[in-house]
């Protein structure tokens, strides 16, 4: 990626203003979002998993074993299972499995656990069908992933076969150095942007409770992970760290850092070659952790 692509990927987004209520939010976010093309080869399907609306993101031809679970981002108060296809979409296309898009609770109006149980709830009544899952998300979905593998944990299910994670948010208490020192590089997020979707979530809680922040969890007996990262972030210390508690605690981890991409650049596939590397590198995960039989063994 020349450093013009760079600046162009970059100058197609800009940072949203503060102030604005979590309604005025989900509007703007899905105007720009809710309505990208998918491609023809693509067919969205309501269902309901888990006591929650979610999609069916069938690809023609993506009728491989195994289903992905996908947990859009937004912060955890804005974003849909249809704005979550756009990544959806492209991943089952590159792997030949079908997805599977949820609609978790979304805060104020349904702040920490909610997400995560619905998100639990989602993943048991696919175990349940005898389907081999992998977990896919990006930004507050990524971190979600996260914190559903421990919560199958704690449950005494069995792991995921692995998971991608898109710009993962891991830690809403915010603790990382590249909160700030990556501010003025990234161009969408701020502090002060993080800290209003923290608030919301956590709702007054702990915010480094394993379930809210899954950085900071024990995260031995893990399924393994693939962790895909800008450069230009505010939430790159959140990937980093990530990567470093997996690998102490005996968890298959590969990290991926694109140097000056922005945050969850894989929705440049098509425009950024790195964009295009990234799928694939996600797609050869996929497919390699769905045929290996030791995912779908419980921890514990």
């Amino acid at each position: 990626m020349s450093r013009e692509q760079r600046e162009q990927a970059r100058g197609l987004i800009e940072k949203s203003e503060l102030g604005r209520t979590p309604a005025q939010q989900r509007a703007d976010f899905d105007e720009m979002f809710a309505g990208r093309p998918l491609g023809e080869d693509v067919t969205l399907s309501p269902r309901t998993l888990g006591g929650r609306p979610a999609l069916d993101v069938v690809v023609e031809g993506a009728d491989g074993e195994g289903v992905i679970l996908y947990l859009h981002g937004g912060g955890y108060s804005i974003g849909s299972a249809r704005t979550g296809a756009n990544l959806a979409a492209p991943l089952a296309r590159s792997t030949g499995v079908p997805a599977v898009a949820l609609d978790y609770r979304l805060a104020p109006e349904d702040p920490f656990p909610a997400a995560v149980d619905d998100a639990l709830a989602a993943y048991k009544e696919l175990l349940d069908s005898g389907q081999k899952v992998v977990l896919a998300g990006d930004s507050a979905g990524g971190g979600l992933a996260l914190a559903l593998m421990l919560a199958a944990r704690r449950a005494g299910l069995p792991q995921p076969a692995g998971a991608v994670l898109y710009s993962p948010w891991t830690d809403v208490s915010l603790s990382g150095a590249s909160v700030d020192s990556r501010g003025d590089f990234d161009p969408l997020f701020s502090r002060a942007q993080m800290a209003e979707s923290a608030e919301w979530y956590v709702g007054g809680q702990d915010p480094r409770a394993e379930l809210a922040s899954p950085l900071f969890a024990d995260l031995t007996g893990l399924a393994p992970l693939l962790i895909q990262v800008g450069s230009a972030e505010v939430l790159l210390d959140d990937s980093l760290r990530l990567a470093v508690r997996a690998a102490e605690a005996e968890v298959d981890v590969s990290l991926d850092v694109v140097a000056g991409a922005p945050h969850v650049f894989q929705y440049f596939t098509g425009f950024l070659p790195e964009a295009d590397e990234a799928l694939e590198r996600a797609a050869a995960f996929v497919r390699r952790r769905l045929s290996d039989r030791l995912g779908d063994q419980p921890v514990g």
